[in-house]
């Protein structure tokens, strides 16, 4: 299983944007990549029945919004 798909299926934090309220980024925390310890954020846009991936990136921090979901 790809990382992508990974995050995607089983998320550390799922956030709303504070932009557009139909993007929803889904973050998973990774120990090993190619920069060092970093979440891969997985930004998916909601649009009516059609969900669809807008871009993916890896980063030190988790945007602020409303969570949605977080892993215990």
């Amino acid at each position: 299983m790809g990382k992508i798909q990974e995050t995607l299926q089983n998320p550390d934090i799922v956030v709303k944007s504070k932009v557009d309220v139909s993007v929803e980024l889904f973050y998973r925390n990774y120990k090993n990549t190619p920069i060092g310890e970093k979440y891969l954020c997985v930004v998916v846009k909601n649009k009516e029945d059609d969900n669809f991936i807008i871009t993916s990136y890896f980063t030190d921090t988790v945007k602020k919004g409303e969570l949605l979901w977080q892993k215990r």
